[in-house]
């Protein structure tokens, strides 16, 4: 069992709306208005840019008490010692993570609009699971839609971490939180804002 808490605003990074000049600076406020977790996304095939940016990124969130997840990719999670990696259906195996980031390492699965694939994920000793997406996302446009009372189910049927995502904003995230999420995992809202700092401490304060 690892010993992270794994609840509150889950702040995911984004190269389209974090430039390589400000990407360090949109972080640090996110964190500074109580984002709880980061994942860094990145996209590219700039692998030099890509451990740059998460080696620093991993200090920041040393600095501030926060958790950090690499999305998808598992060696670059083991090089910088990140807290742990998110997987998704086409990813690696949740047992193939785990060999090789270790026990105590977060292993979170997108579940999409789908329960069953989060009840094997937990069978699987996956750490936490994400559906969505819960409202219209501009990061992506065609995702799968889920319901509220997929949430509901899902917290009713899991005894690990349930996160949403997709489309979710400070207007809508306190919807996910009256259903049980511990988590709302947010990016344009988020790093589109003139003001990352208080857009992050609006949705952080809805889990307190």
């Amino acid at each position: 069992m690892n010993p992270h808490k794994l609840r509150g605003l889950y702040a995911i990074t984004d190269e389209r709306l974090m430039s390589e000049t400000n990407f360090l600076a949109k972080a640090e406020y996110a964190l500074l208005g109580g984002a709880r977790l980061i994942q860094y996304r990145d996209k590219s095939s700039d692998t030099e840019k890509r451990l740059t940016q998460a080696s620093a990124l991993k200090k920041l969130c040393e600095q501030n008490n926060s958790i950090l997840i690499i999305n998808d990719d598992i060696e670059l999670a083991y090089t910088i010692q990140a807290d742990g990696v998110h997987l998704g259906k086409d990813d690696t195996s949740i047992s193939l993570a785990r060999q090789r980031l270790g026990e105590n390492s977060i292993i979170g699965i997108s579940c999409y609009d789908q329960l069953d694939i989060a009840i094997e994920a937990e069978k699987a000793s996956a750490s936490y699971v994400a559906f969505g997406a819960f409202f219209p996302s501009l990061t992506k446009p065609q995702a799968r839609t889920a319901s509220l009372e997929l949430l509901k189910t899902a917290k009713q049927k899991l005894h690990i971490p349930v996160c949403g995502i997709g489309g979710i904003t400070a207007d809508n995230a306190n919807t996910l939180v009256e259903q049980g999420a511990d988590m709302t995992a947010i990016i344009t809202d988020l790093f589109a804002s003139d003001d990352i700092q208080k857009t992050a401490s609006q949705i952080a304060h809805l889990f307190s």
